[in-house]
């Protein structure tokens, strides 16, 4: 076979493959369209709608990459055809991120610079707002408040229980028992502490179990959402059962790395148990530490299922995460919701901020 002959052979392979993936993505979008349109009829069995997702689902995104690794093999140029097949299996995943996360947060602080009402722009107004309102400063002395007992509550309660559990023989089952809320979410949680605090007045039964005890030992029930700040404890005592299992586990990870070597050293040069804690084991796993601060303080900031489910931000508990709900939501007032959301990520992006140093800190 001539070179010639070679060449026209392998374009004709090119056309072959080409025609072959162009009828596969045709057949696609036919397909797709249709599975759209079933999976939103309302007459369709929910299991067959399931099936029907999944399928489409997997077999799509394993044929999309198939035909486009197909279109970049036809390009000539073995340069151009591994500069450009990166980008054909990460784009789905940027452009996802650019339409779900980017666009999003951008156009949030553009709104946050408009009234929703008027749709007038009014500058740095919602912003003004958020710091004289005397309901959004009750919301930021709460997340302060959510931010410093409850990090610190959630850390140091990690690390002693992560201390002791080490010592015991049935480790897993204890840790198991204390993981086991980070099973349940905030508001299926939330849920089971209304009947712990459930309140009746006095003289009636009371089901809340705190009230409960309380009666049987000859004091009054407590109303434990009317009271603040004793409201506000409450609702953190959710938040720390749902927290402490997730610091006990990654902080007794990390106390099992730490090196019998440098303990035992210790003990030679005179230290006793809690100094060597102090001064060998608690150093060491610094960097632990902070992650699981950083990570727990970040749920901390954008705490609102608790609030929302338990009293709804009355009773001076409201955070900030609630009130931008309500001033969206409730009241419609898209720019000051907006310019709360700007503020809340702004406090949470310096934590992420140091929690991915930290991390990159470990590893080298």
């Amino acid at each position: 076979m001539t070179a010639q002959d070679k060449q026209i052979a392998n374009w004709h392979d090119r056309l072959v493959r080409t025609a072959i993936a162009l009828s596969v993505l045709v057949m696609v979008f036919f397909v797709a369209r249709w599975s759209f349109a079933f999976m939103l009829d309302d007459q369709a069995p929910k299991w067959v709608t399931t099936l029907v997702a999944i399928a489409v689902g997997v077999c799509g995104v394993w044929i999309f990459f198939w035909i486009f690794n197909e279109i970049i093999s036809l390009i000539p140029g073995e340069k151009a055809r591994e500069r450009l097949r990166p980008l054909v299996f990460v784009g789905p995943a940027l452009a996802l991120l650019i339409i779900y996360l980017i666009y999003p947060a951008i156009n949030t602080i553009y709104l946050s610079f408009f009234d929703a009402r008027s749709e007038n722009f009014v500058g740095l107004k919602n912003y003004a707002f958020i710091f004289t309102s005397p309901q959004v400063q009750v919301a930021f002395r709460n997340n302060i408040l959510w931010i410093v007992v409850v990090t610190s509550v959630c850390v140091t309660l990690g690390l002693i229980i992560a201390v002791l559990v080490d010592r015991i023989q049935l480790e897993s089952i204890a840790k198991s028992i204390i993981f086991l809320p980070m099973a349940i979410s905030s508001v299926g949680a939330s849920i089971i502490w209304r009947f712990v605090y459930a309140y009746q007045p006095a003289g009636r039964a009371q089901i809340g179990i705190l009230n409960a005890i309380v009666v049987a030992l000859g004091g009054q029930p407590v109303g434990w959402f009317l009271r603040p700040p004793l409201n506000n404890f409450a609702l953190m005592v959710i938040m720390i059962w749902l927290q402490t299992g997730f610091c006990m586990v990654v902080i007794s990870a990390a106390l099992k790395a730490v090196p019998g070597e440098l303990l035992e050293a210790a003990r030679i040069d005179g230290a006793n148990e809690f100094q060597a804690f102090l001064r060998v084991t608690v150093p060491y796993i610094k960097g632990t530490l902070i992650t699981v601060g950083t990570t727990v303080l970040i749920a901390v900031l954008k705490v609102f299922d608790i609030v929302y489910v338990m009293t709804r931000g009355n009773f001076n508990t409201e955070v900030i995460a609630n009130r931008m709900f309500l001033e969206m939501y409730r009241f419609y007032n898209f720019g000051r919701g907006s310019a709360l959301a700007v503020l809340l990520f702004l406090a949470v992006a310096p934590v992420m901020i140091i929690n991915v140093r930290n991390l990159r800190r470990q590893r080298s």
